[in-house]
């Protein structure tokens, strides 16, 4: 038994409030998902600007009446810091995952980039810090390492910012290090590598490659890829990233607190490579997508390679990933063909 479960384990028969920014999200409804079911008592803070109620409804439908009887939810905006103080009464661990991602959004509007990231990450230090939290552990990010062209990333050396949101991104990571030495507050900073799977919103302008790919791909229409399909990621499958947040919360060694990790598998998958997979992945479940895909200019802000190096979080919070990108993209896959609706 891994670390992660031992602390999952020891959870349940010790059960600790959490709140969880953007709770409505990908990544916070997955969260309040293994949160719940391990009888723990959750407090989720969400304006829906991203997130879904659909996600919540979906998270009461897999957990029991006595487990979601331990959620409670605050219709908030990070921004607003009476929202955040109210959100973090009582609070033992926060799990700070509301953002507005994406490159492109933060290319079209910066301030709104700004406002949320770094204005709403501020106002959630200081709520925090005030309610005298145990820790606080937040979604920080990949494009932190910006234009440095060494592979695979290491924590400690990064280059120039490319886009409005990995200037916030960085800006996060600042503040967090600076209520670490100022005031003494405990946080852990997750940098998070291309994240996926069930429930991340496969519509809209800026909805990330996977779900859209996938929802395209059930319903027979083109892929449009960006570059020439070579440019590769380190696609992290969600129950690794949920790992990452409970161990990063729980973690009391003083070389553990107060530092930024990786968050992601280890590997280099192609966008060329990732058509194949969700293809092959699809053709298991029976739905046949033989077309070729469309290839466009390269997006302004992209990176062409881009691959963690993971030691530093094996090492200090002791963690290790479940699932590589084959097998979390069956479960992603399956998870959208019971719910995507055909065209």
């Amino acid at each position: 038994m891994g670390q992660y479960e031992l602390l999952i384990k020891s959870l349940v028969s010790n059960p600790k409030t959490w709140l969880i920014t953007g709770v409505a999200g990908f990544i916070g409804s997955n969260l309040l998902e293994v949160l719940l079911k391990a009888n723990q008592n959750v407090v989720g803070l969400d304006n829906f600007a991203t997130g879904h109620q659909h996600n919540l409804d979906e998270v009461r439908g897999v957990v029991t009446g006595a487990q979601w009887s331990r959620f409670t939810f605050v219709h908030g905006d990070i921004r607003d810091i009476r929202d955040c103080q109210l959100a973090c009464n009582g609070i033992d661990y926060v799990l700070h995952q509301a953002a507005l991602g994406s490159v492109p959004r933060s290319l079209v509007d910066p301030i709104a980039t700004n406002a949320t990231n770094i204005d709403g990450f501020l106002n959630m230090l200081v709520a925090a810090r005030d309610a005298k939290v145990k820790s606080f552990t937040y979604a920080a990010s990949s494009s932190t390492y910006g234009d440095h062209p060494g592979l695979p990333k290491v924590e400690d050396k990064i280059g120039k910012p490319l886009s409005p949101y990995a200037v916030t991104k960085y800006v996060n990571e600042l503040y967090a290090e600076t209520f670490a030495r100022s005031f003494g507050f405990r946080t852990i900073g997750l940098r998070y590598f291309n994240v996926f799977g069930p429930r991340q919103d496969p519509n809209g302008a800026y909805a990330a490659v996977i779900p859209k790919w996938v929802a395209a791909m059930i319903n027979n229409q083109e892929v449009v890829i960006n570059g020439d399909g070579e440019t590769s990621r380190d696609f992290c499958y969600i129950d690794n990233t949920i790992r990452a947040n409970i161990l990063a919360a729980a973690a009391t060694e003083n070389c553990a607190l107060n530092q930024v990790y990786n968050v992601a598998v280890g590997g280099r998958t192609s966008l060329n490579q990732l058509v194949e997979m969700i293809a092959n992945a699809l053709s298991a479940k029976g739905i046949v997508y033989d077309k070729k895909p469309r290839y466009q200019e390269t997006r302004v802000g992209d990176v062409k390679h881009s691959q963690a190096d993971i030691s530093k979080i094996k090492d200090k919070l002791k963690y290790e990933p479940a699932f590589d990108i084959i097998e979390g993209m069956v479960r992603t896959v399956d998870w959208y063909v019971a719910r995507v609706t055909k065209n």
